[in-house]
């Protein structure tokens, strides 16, 4: 469907019987440029806000009732719920979001004091690794901390929001996503230490190239199983490590340091999985640094080794987007180009020159369809500011 605020509005006071004029909000999805799966690994991470997100409305109640209502999943109607029973279900789908975070507001001595009615709307195509849950979660935080006027910095709206996917719809992600949605700055990436949560703006002035974005629409659920299988395996690897080096995470590591102490990590996978987070992490330093100086064809190679690393090392890419990254690296005119996001479907990411996005397109869309019988969707992006009141 095709956005437009004026509709939104329109549907809010339609559905929910107000004739208000109610200020809408916006919390943006992201793409990870570099630094795939080191964000729980003391690692660097180097993703931008998008201007896909999540658009929302809020209005409190007088009583301690929650409905919600999303213009995505229209069929499903409102969903009644109520802030005596913020615990997670099935049956509440995707509402455990937005509750997760209201759970957590509680958790930081800052309960809801009244029930509201909620309208989202989100352009960020479910389950293709941009980040819709973070967007949803911060975008959340976001409409609370100004209806109510609770004492919150947008960084904080980050770290709620991954307290609550972690804690109360158990995916224990890092810090990346709703950091980059809480905190995105328009024509920058985010250049973050997620040990120290020191971070900078880095530019990203592609004057020749664009960052296009194909989705394989190969849908990826990350809670539960693989994600957290991963997680768990390295750390398991660094307590093998810290047996014999004074290190707090696999970040603190060069990958000369890593060559000489993976001796120590007993299991081969758990091994395999921390050369991953060393390798990748190292990565990233070196990708900011060639961005900077405006090399970005190194940049290009250091994305093309990143996705190697998580197809060999990691194991989260899957056959389908191994095949679109395969393809772009054979394009001239593709600088790089590498699985994003969490992993087992999803989007690649790819830095293309200008006169040669019509041939990406036209060369990936029918060869993709040919391997796989799915077709493949592309978007070109703009890098975006992060949350915030439109």
């Amino acid at each position: 469907m095709n956005f437009s605020i004026a509709e939104m509005k329109e549907t809010f006071q339609k559905l929910y019987h107000t004739e208000a004029d109610l200020p809408v909000y916006f919390a943006p999805g992201r793409v990870n440029l570099i630094g795939e799966h080191t964000d729980y690994n003391g690692g660097h991470v180097f993703p931008c806000a998008l201007t896909l997100g999540t658009y929302g409305m809020i209005l409190p109640r007088e009583d301690r009732v929650l409905r919600f209502y999303s213009m995505n999943f229209s069929r499903a109607g409102v969903i009644e719920s109520s802030l005596d029973d913020l615990t997670p279900s099935d049956q509440a789908g995707w509402t455990n979001y937005p509750k997760g975070v209201m759970w957590t507001f509680a958790k930081r001595g800052c309960p809801i004091p009244k029930g509201a009615d909620i309208l989202i709307y989100g352009d960020i195509p479910a389950g293709s690794g941009l980040s819709s849950s973070a967007s949803l979660e911060v975008l959340t935080g976001l409409m609370l901390r100004e209806t109510f006027g609770f004492d919150f910095t947008n960084q904080d709206l980050a770290l709620i929001g991954q307290y609550s996917e972690n804690n109360f719809n158990g995916c224990n992600c890092g810090i990346m996503d709703q950091f980059a949605s809480a905190m995105g700055k328009k024509d920058c990436a985010i250049f973050l230490d997620t040990n120290t949560l020191n971070y900078e703006y880095a530019p990203v002035k592609l004057e020749d190239a664009k960052i296009v974005i194909t989705n394989s629409n190969v849908k990826h659920s990350l809670v539960g199983s693989a994600y957290n299988d991963r997680r768990n395996e390295c750390e398991t690897a660094l307590k093998d490590l810290q047996k014999v080096a004074d290190i707090a995470s696999l970040g603190d590591l060069t990958e000369e340091q890593f060559e000489k102490l993976k001796i120590h990590i007993v299991d081969p996978i758990c091994q395999r999985r921390a050369k991953h987070a060393v390798y990748e992490n190292q990565r990233t330093i070196q990708a900011v640094k060639a961005l900077k100086e405006n090399r970005i064809d190194e940049f290009g190679k250091l994305m093309n080794a990143s996705h190697i690393s998580l197809r060999d090392d990691y194991e989260v890419s899957c056959k389908e987007t191994d095949i679109l990254a395969e393809l772009a690296w054979t394009i001239p005119g593709v600088i790089g180009s590498r699985i994003t996001g969490g992993g087992f479907g999803g989007c690649t990411v790819s830095i293309v020159k200008n006169d040669a996005v019509d041939t990406f397109i036209d060369t990936i869309k029918p060869a993709y369809k040919k391997q796989t019988g799915i077709d493949a969707d592309f978007y070109i992006v703009d890098i975006g500011d992060g949350a915030r009141k439109l």
